[in-house]
């Protein structure tokens, strides 16, 4: 792509302009990355359409989710010298565009940021910011509660990522193995009362036990394939806030092969946890392979993480690229080593879902809660269902029952 002769002298201002859009739409693009961008074309040149691509990008995306987003914004700011000229305009503080067709593909946060106009009024970002109270419901803007991830604007995006963060899992506690001295108890503990009874030879008090109460493990296995892609980025997050909450959280991804990720999600910045995350895997927003990726966990990780009684997060479309191949076996597998096991399916969120998939008629008959994981509202629910309370919707194993019948 060679640079007309009026523009050679304006590279440096473009590609400022282009951060800026970039960082409207919610990329982390700081001034210093935009100084080492305009030094980056500067060294290689931008005779070719693919070096001034690759040169931004390198400066410009640091984690895998943010391709598609660098992708599109470069195809309509860069390829289309009219668009181009627009999008310029649209940078000014008091000048508006409106979208037109050529904006019809291109994600929300991308076409927003282009529409806005104003990218510099940090006040009214700051005046219109959305506040969580103690018991995670809206104070201004309840709506948000109902939208679809897929949908959310950057600002919405943002907004949702702070409530998730402060999203709890109150599990109920389940008795174990071991017992503890309590008075009253279920059982007489001899050993203590022995001992009491030496220390007191003329009568023999009783001592009662009773079984230790803890939460049990937490196994989270989630779905980033490319039909997960829209669900996957915020789900993350939601597996980020439940790892720094409590203890024995163990969470994998799973595409076309199988990854722990628990180990990077423990830190506790949330954009470092994703970031050696999303280094970690290579599968990203590929094809699915849910049998196949359920049997090496339940070859190699079951026996370590589904012990005492751990229930288990499947995050899935049942979308299944090898056509529900062993996937009747590992599914019975898999719910047969969980407490419970809970299936949060996207697709759910559509009133007139049927699962003819054959991934998801395979699946069915082994799981014991099935909900949808497509809003905010879906995972406060799955916080009421793990914590015993009754949900207000209709019970999803008799949705199920319905949908396979």
């Amino acid at each position: 792509m060679q640079a007309p002769a009026s523009a050679e002298g304006r590279i440096a201002e473009n590609i400022m302009y282009f951060a800026r859009l970039l960082r409207s739409a919610g990329l982390p693009v700081g001034p210093g990355k935009v100084l080492d961008a305009i030094t980056a074309v500067k060294l290689i040149g931008i005779g070719q359409q693919n070096d001034l691509y690759w040169g931004l990008f390198s400066q410009f995306v640091n984690r895998y989710d943010q391709r598609l987003l660098f992708d599109q914004a470069f195809h309509i700011f860069w390829r289309n010298p009219r668009i181009m000229e627009r999008m310029m305009s649209a940078m000014l503080p008091t000048i508006r565009v409106d979208q037109e067709e050529e904006f019809a593909e291109m994600s929300r946060r991308l076409s927003e940021a282009m529409s806005s106009g104003d990218l510099s009024s940090k006040a009214e970002t700051e005046a219109d910011k959305i506040e969580f109270d103690a018991s995670f419901t809206f104070s201004d803007k309840e709506v948000l509660q109902e939208k679809d991830f897929e949908a959310m604007s950057a600002d919405e995006i943002a907004a949702a990522k702070q409530a998730i963060a402060g999203l709890r899992l109150p599990i109920v506690e389940v008795p174990t193995r071991r017992f503890q001295l309590k008075q009253p108890g279920s059982q007489i503990d001899m050993r203590a009362t022995l001992r009491a009874a030496l220390r007191s030879p003329d009568a023999i008090p009783l001592k009662f036990k009773r079984p230790k109460r803890r939460h049990p493990p937490l196994v989270i296995l989630c779905d980033i394939s490319g039909s997960m892609s829209q669900y996957s980025r915020m789900l993350l997050h939601f597996m980020h806030a439940i790892t720094n909450d409590r203890d024995r959280v163990h969470a994998f991804v799973f595409g076309t092969r199988l990854s722990n990720i628990s180990r990077y999600l423990r830190h506790r910045d949330v954009d470092v946890a994703l970031g050696k995350a999303g280094d970690a895997v290579k599968d990203w927003s590929g094809g699915t392979r849910i049998g196949s990726c359920l049997k090496q966990f339940n070859n190699f990780w079951s026996r370590r993480v589904l012990a005492q009684g751990a229930i288990c997060l499947l995050i899935s479309d049942g979308l299944d690229r090898d056509e529900a191949e062993g996937l009747h076996k590992e599914m019975e597998r898999l719910s047969k080593s969980s407490r419970r096991l809970i299936w949060l399916n996207p697709l759910l969120r559509y009133a007139g879902f049927e699962p003819k998939a054959q991934g998801i008629r395979a699946m069915l008959p082994y799981v014991d809660e099935f909900r949808s994981a497509h809003n905010i509202n879906s995972l406060i629910e799955l916080a009421e269902v793990l914590s015993g309370k009754k949900s207000t919707h209709q019970d999803s194993n008799l949705v199920a029952e319905q949908m396979l019948a």
